[in-house]
């Protein structure tokens, strides 16, 4: 009988750790990413502690970053050697514009404390902080002023750089603020660029929020993507214009500007061509493809039809240009002349997908009123 026991009390600690082994989330005991779009950051929990990795910091760069996120009432014991940033964020620098829209969701502008070139803001809501000091000017976009910022004694720097480390933000990193890169303006779809709310749901405590808010985006372009399919046409679609040098820029067809007009279920003359940025094409190489496109979509930073005609007076000929239906993004501005769309479109592209939806088949959203674009006059 205590041969039985024993044998018993050896097959339950086997089961035991069998199942112990069962429940660990895997070999590195490390849970599955949440992050279902976006490519240039991940949120995982390693060891007990939650982890934000950025895996792109700017154009070509293959530097990843890790930040042990820790919340300041926690006692856990964290592996020092690695960066940590202590949750909820109270005061904090964000550097674009793509990032106040995703705050204020989160309803923390009111812990950003400094912005550089804060004119281009269009937002009500944080507009208002900045007109009262609340919000401090620190410089321009890619100059920031490090003895203002360092003043500030903000508890995080959230940056962006364009093609390599910005001198400014290692400036500050030396001087003990931590600085985290924002790269939501490299990712490759628009769901993809609507997730970095997520990014920060980390940073403010706010992961459930922040989830909640980017499902509801997410379903709700999921829902204007199926009404596009109903379209019983499929316009053809011209977009960009000459920036310089008689070059024409419009988006390369794996683009997230494609992803749009292809989830609208329009024809876009380049979606065959190759490349996720822009493609530099000749006027003349344009013309011959889509001088009968019946809607022209984002033509640069022009604002009128006169702009247009003052920069190349062939632009007259193509048929979207006869008929009306060119469409810019460029008239919407926020009271200092900040441009809505490129402040607030990352963070809502379900409004941008019903704003072409709106332009090109408007009968399959009769109640909707334009977002961002208008006709151009």
């Amino acid at each position: 009988m205590k041969t039985f026991k024993v044998i018993f009390s050896i097959l339950l600690i086997i089961c035991c750790s069998c199942n112990k082994n069962v429940v660990k989330e895997d070999g590195n005991n490390q849970t599955k990413s949440k992050i279902k779009y976006a490519k240039g950051f991940d949120i995982v929990k390693e060891n007990g502690n939650k982890k934000l990795i950025i895996k792109s910091t700017y154009q070509n760069s293959d530097e990843v970053y890790e930040y042990i996120i820790k919340k300041k009432v926690s006692n856990n014991i964290i592996d020092y050697k690695k960066e940590v940033v202590e949750v909820p964020v109270e005061t904090i620098v964000v550097t674009s514009t793509t990032h106040i829209p995703m705050v204020e969701l989160l309803n923390e502008e009111s812990s950003v404390v400094g912005f550089p070139h804060s004119k281009y803001i269009s937002s009500e809501k944080t507009r208002a902080l900045i007109d009262v000091d609340k919000i401090k000017e620190i410089g321009k976009e890619n100059s920031l002023n490090t003895e203002i910022l360092l003043d500030l004694q903000p508890e995080l720097v959230v940056g962006y750089s364009v093609s390599s480390a910005d001198k400014s933000l290692i400036t500050i990193k030396k001087s003990g603020i931590p600085v985290i890169y924002n790269a939501d303006w490299l990712e490759e779809t628009p769901l993809g660029r609507a997730e970095w709310i997520k990014f920060f749901g980390v940073l403010f405590d706010k992961e459930k929020e922040a989830d909640s808010i980017f499902n509801l985006i997410e379903t709700n372009y999921s829902k204007a993507k199926q009404i596009a399919l109903k379209a019983g046409k499929k316009p053809t679609i011209l977009s960009g214009a000459i920036m310089s040098k008689d070059i024409w820029n419009l988006p390369a067809g794996e683009s997230f500007v494609a992803q749009f007009l292809k989830d609208a279920n329009l024809n876009y003359l380049w979606k065959d061509s190759k490349g996720k940025g822009s493609l530099s094409l000749s006027f003349e190489s344009v013309f011959d493809k889509g001088a009968e496109a019946n809607f022209w979509i984002a033509p640069g930073y022009f604002s009128s039809k006169e702009q247009l005609l003052k920069s190349n007076e062939l632009y007259a000929q193509f048929k979207a240009f006869k008929t009306g239906n060119i469409y810019t993004s460029t008239l919407k501005k926020g009271k200092t002349g900040g441009i809505i769309y490129y402040e607030l479109a990352g963070t809502r592209p379900d409004l941008v997908l019903k704003d072409i939806i709106k332009i090109t088949n408007p009968d399959l959203l009769p109640n909707y009123k334009l977002t961002f674009f208008d006709k151009m006059e």
